[in-house]
């Protein structure tokens, strides 16, 4: 597929799923719940920049490899991607996964698919690492600072759990590749399994070497493994600006504690259902549960839901301006505008591509 149809067909679902969100949440509650947080939607939108940019270093970090030049990408080349990556995932009914695609199709030309595909994956897994540690790290925060009841510790207890499993299995994962025992695992599932085989013989070679990529980051480039992390772990820190503003804004006696619980507990209860389309009803419910095993009102979880879901739509139209901007731009080589500039691939590369 052409670099300008799958561009296309990306900004045609972003702009049709942007106009199912608005009319879902409606432009005059949009309005009503601009004017209802004021000034304080200033740090709202602002604490997702820092975020994005937290994020990019991370994803830069994974990506750059002194020894290969090709891998060099400017951090404003990195930063547009990682917006448009997310605004694509936001926008993506089921899963919310369709920004890595994304990114692997603006990568490959650059730096080819092998590392494209492990830089892309890596980060996917980076991302939801940090999570399991906030998670884990929210614990400690919600027994040493906040009253448990009977309710939060059971939730507590549920979260540690996941975050120890999760992270078991992101270790092995580091250490043993990803992509070659999940085809092993696909290949006993009966609806896909034909599949499995076929796919796996016939990308034997390069299958190995995205695993193989996996594990040299946290084999051999550690340095780049933790700073990545703790960018990734930082960022999700940030995230709880965003529901301890718009809780000042209505009034609601919130501590900075709370607020990362909330964001915590309410990010878990998301992902936990990640299968619902755009996280329907979902974000708003975790934020409730949240808000309620605190000791503060569940009902607040709903406005704050809101405010999130029109910070979203404001960032989707970023992300779109920017994958619009860079779809218009050298239509004979697109990378260049973007900071990825294009270098003629070798006759061996072209064979790794052709996949």
């Amino acid at each position: 597929m052409g670099k300008k149809v799958y561009k296309a067909i990306f900004l045609a679902l972003g702009v049709g799923t942007l106009g199912v969100m608005i009319y879902s949440i409606g432009l005059a509650n949009i309005w009503l719940n601009i004017q209802k947080t004021g000034v304080w939607f200033v740090p709202v939108i602002g604490s997702w920049l820092l975020i994005y940019v937290l994020n990019a270093f991370a994803f830069k970090a994974i990506i750059q490899e002194p020894d290969l030049p090709a891998t060099q990408l400017s951090f404003g080349a990195v930063l547009r991607l990682t917006i448009t990556g997310y605004a694509i995932n936001y926008i993506t009914p089921f899963v919310g996964l369709g920004g890595e695609p994304y990114r692997i199709m603006e990568l490959k030309p650059k730096v080819g698919i092998h590392k494209a595909s492990s830089s892309v994956l890596l980060y996917s897994l980076m991302h939801m690492f940090s999570h399991s540690l906030f998670w884990l790290a929210s614990v400690g925060l919600i027994l040493a600072f906040v009253p448990v009841s009977r309710l939060l510790l059971a939730g507590c207890a549920f979260m540690v759990l996941i975050s120890v499993l999760l992270g078991t299995w992101f270790i092995r994962v580091y250490r043993k590749g990803f992509i070659v025992s999940t085809l092993t695992l696909l290949k006993k599932l009966p609806l896909v399994k034909a599949w499995a085989h076929g796919f796996a013989q016939e990308k034997e070679g390069t299958l190995h070497e995205i695993d193989n990529q996996i594990r040299i980051l946290y084999a051999d480039r550690k340095p780049r493994f933790y700073s990545s992390l703790i960018l990734e772990f930082v960022a999700r820190g940030v995230g709880c600006v965003e529901i301890y503003c718009t809780a000042l804004a209505i009034g609601l006696k919130m501590s900075w504690v709370e607020a990362l619980v909330i964001s915590s507990a309410s990010s878990l209860f998301a992902n936990l259902v990640f299968f619902f389309p755009m996280q329907l009803g979902t974000r708003e419910g975790g934020l409730a549960l949240a808000l309620r095993s605190i000791g503060l009102p569940a009902a607040s979880g709903i406005f704050i839901g809101v405010v999130t879901r029109i910070r979203e739509v404001f960032w989707i139209m970023v992300g779109l301006a920017l994958m619009n901007r860079n779809r218009t731009k050298t239509p004979d080589n697109p990378m260049k505008e973007s900071g990825l500039s294009y270098a003629a691939p070798t006759e061996a590369q072209n064979k790794n591509n052709a996949w």
